[in-house]
């Protein structure tokens, strides 16, 4: 019968795949770009009201300055898309940023890389999910209501989904992808021709209200806040990195599919966030940081609708379908975005942990051939953020940014050197020029995505983002850690040169409650492993069950002598503790082998009443040197409800596991028949209960 846990673990994930089938779960173009592009195509729900927000603070009239902060981060955009070209080009194996930089600019800067991005795919999935319920409480209320726990639990369900599979989830990805594609340029489409072309005059909910502005702004205050709305915007650009780790996800030829998707994304991309603003424009949105304190005449129950409901509230105004069709989509794609990180931070964990730079269990494919330990880790670190920051995107979006443009501006600086190392013995002429055109769009990329890092530190250090940086050094020195602790284990398993030197003699110890079926079979396995000495050791707790347990063993005459140990203060861990340490110090070249029978129970709360003396025994005897610890299971009548192939099969007499005969063969022919101990006795070394 298969375990609960089992059969649910089977209803969500599905059922396992084949190590030969990874093949069968490589990505066509059409499946890969919703799967690694949805967080930057999401942006333009966000961005865009990350700039109009940050420009409220002055009033209104800073409105104006909206499309040219938007044509500066798409140009970024642009250059960005241009150079990871390059990059899937020249690493195509799934590294990224992080093989860029540590090949190129050394191991320090790979994990500086490293700790950017792993900081940044947490912050994707928290600011992603935050904003879709945000954008969903716009059309509906109960979901405003209810924000947080929502945003729980749709990263729970991404994160089900997301174990079934890279290919599965990016099919069930792919349709509201496009259907939100589709949703955006319908709404760009519709609302350009009835302004352009039907001469109609559309209004923004928020377009008649009058904006207070929250300081006065001039001089060097009135830059400050156009590049703190510029690296607000600059959100936009997250998740384009998320391709350069993915590429071996791709069907082939690998590299080029790779490229083909970056600039689709960076197409689509930039068409939309210039799309968006300038319909913000035409429409006279407004769009604030505190509505209740900067818009007059609202209180403070007041709830602010996104930007995006704000277009589809005003150009569908005589379509709601439509109206429903693009905040439905919205939000979906948000919360899918956060399916770009759930792709990328377990690659790029999976690359790290094969590095030594993180826990070995990072690098291990589930059932689906998904990296399920770090889709997991991801949930779990951005459950965190979203409960602690409360779904708030505003108080989120602080917090973003920061790595991506760490990673950009380190990727792109060690491509340089990628290509000045290959000029310099690169003789064919076609091939040089390719390559000096390759190092110039990198080289650019540096240089503009470097700016950009300066200005967000700049800006947003105060505002959150030193939150991000402390992350990244934590991460930075828990990396270096992990690194050293393999390092200095792999030194201390280095076999020496010579032959391994055999022990003297091995004295094996039984460990010894009550003379039942497990002590029997303890000690029946102790004599087949032929040790040199083989004793039987009880603790005496109880006068009276010691001289019960030494009558039994005389009156069944066993051979094994039988050693009892006083303890005075009813000790048991500690006494057998000395007991093994002495027989160590009057033999130092030979080993001690403990014998101790366990129960194996099939319920769980039956571990609370059976073995903990025994685990404790083992915790300590483990730390002992020349010490070996060797459990003998005997399993009880609740196991027979699991699907295992049980030691003791046909030594069972009726439902309850009653007297057991042992078949011919399985004990040695000097071990008498045993009767059963009464129900319930055990003690330290069988079950634990004395």
């Amino acid at each position: 019968m298969a375990r609960p846990t089992s059969l649910l673990k089977r209803l969500l994930v599905g059922r396992p795949f084949r190590s030969d089938r990874l093949q069968h779960t490589l990505l066509p173009k059409r499946i890969a770009l919703p799967v690694f592009a949805s967080d930057p195509l999401s942006s333009v729900a966000y961005a865009p009201a990350e700039i109009l927000l940050t420009l409220s603070i002055a009033g209104a009239a800073f409105y104006a300055y909206a499309p040219w902060i938007a044509i500066g981060v798409v140009l970024v955009l642009v250059t960005v898309v241009a150079s990871y070209r390059q990059n899937v080009h020249a690493y195509p194996s799934g590294g990224g940023d992080y093989e860029v930089a540590t090949v190129n600019l050394g191991r320090r800067f790979g994990l500086v890389v490293a700790s950017a991005l792993l900081v940044d795919y947490v912050l994707t999935v928290a600011v992603s999910v935050s904003a879709g319920m945000e954008n969903l409480g716009s059309a509906v209320p109960f979901v405003g209501e209810h924000k947080l726990a929502f945003a729980v639990g749709t990263v729970l369900l991404l994160t089900a989904m997301n174990l079934r599979g890279v290919r599965e989830s990016g099919v069930l990805f792919a349709i509201p992808t496009y259907a939100f594609i589709v949703g955006i340029f319908g709404l760009v489409g519709w609302g350009l021709f009835r302004i352009l072309v039907l001469g109609e005059e559309l209004r923004a909910e928020s377009a008649d209200y009058t904006v207070r502005a929250e300081e006065s702004v001039a001089g060097f205050a009135m830059v400050f806040l156009l590049v703190r709305a510029f690296s607000s915007g600059s959100a936009a650009l997250t998740g384009v990195e998320a391709i350069s780790n993915g590429v071996p996800a791709f069907r082939a030829p690998k590299s080029r599919n790779a490229a083909t998707t970056l600039l689709l994304l960076g197409a689509i991309s930039a068409t939309m966030m210039l799309s968006i603003i300038a319909l913000a424009r035409m429409t006279g949105l407004q769009y604030v940081e505190d509505p209740a304190r900067q818009i007059e005449g609202v209180g403070p129950g007041y709830v602010q609708p996104t930007v995006t409901a704000q277009l589809a509230g005003a150009i569908f105004d005589h379509f709601p379908p439509g109206f429903y069709f693009v905040l439905t989509m919205t939000a979906l794609i948000l919360v899918l975005a956060a399916n770009t990180a759930y792709n990328g931070f377990p690659v790029l964990g999976s690359i790290l942990a094969q590095d030594r730079y993180l826990p070995r269990q990072l690098h291990t494919r589930g059932d689906r051939l998904a990296f399920s330990n770090g889709i997991v880790f991801l949930a779990g670190m951005a459950v965190v953020l979203i409960v602690a920051f409360d779904a708030q995107v505003t108080r989120l979006i602080q917090l973003y940014i920061v790595g991506v443009f760490v990673s950009f501006t380190l990727s792109q600086s060690g491509m340089l050197r990628h290509w000045n190392r290959l000029l310099r013995t690169e003789r064919d002429p076609r091939q040089r020029r390719r390559m000096l055109r390759a190092r110039t769009i990198n080289g650019f990329g540096a240089l503009m995505t470097g700016f950009v890092l300066i200005l967000v530190l700049a800006t947003k250090f105060t505002h959150g983002a030193w939150i991000s940086i402390a992350a990244m050094a934590v991460i930075y020195a828990v990396m270096i850690a992990i690194r050293r602790h393999y390092d200095r284990v792999a030194v201390e398993l280095i076999p020496d040169e010579g032959r391994p030197v055999l022990p003297a003699r091995n004295h094996a110890i039984v460990l010894v409650s009550k003379l039942h079926q497990p002590t029997l079979r303890a000690i029946a396995y102790a004599r087949a492993t032929r040790p040199d000495t083989l004793t039987a050791v009880t603790v005496n707790v109880d006068d009276k069950d010691t001289r019960q347990l030494q009558a039994e063993w005389e009156r069944r005459d066993l051979t094994v002598p039988l050693t009892v140990i006083d303890s005075p203060y009813r000790e048991i861990t500690r006494p057998i503790l000395n007991y093994v340490a002495g027989v160590r110090r009057a033999s130092p070249r030979d080993v001690v082998t403990v014998f101790i029978p366990e129960y194996v129970v099939g319920r769980w709360w039956e571990n609370l009443l059976h073995n903990q003396s025994a685990l404790r025994l083992k915790g300590r005897l483990l730390f002992e040197p020349g010490v070996m610890v060797t459990s003998v299971p005997w399993q009880l009548a609740s196991t027979a409800s699991k699907n295992l192939d049980r030691l003791d099969a046909g030594l069972s007499r009726g439902p309850a596991r009653g007297p057991r005969v042992a078949p011919r063969g399985t004990l040695p022919p000097n071990v008498p028949p045993v009767v059963p101990a009464p129900p319930g006795e055990g003690g330290p070394t069988a079950g634990g209960e004395r």
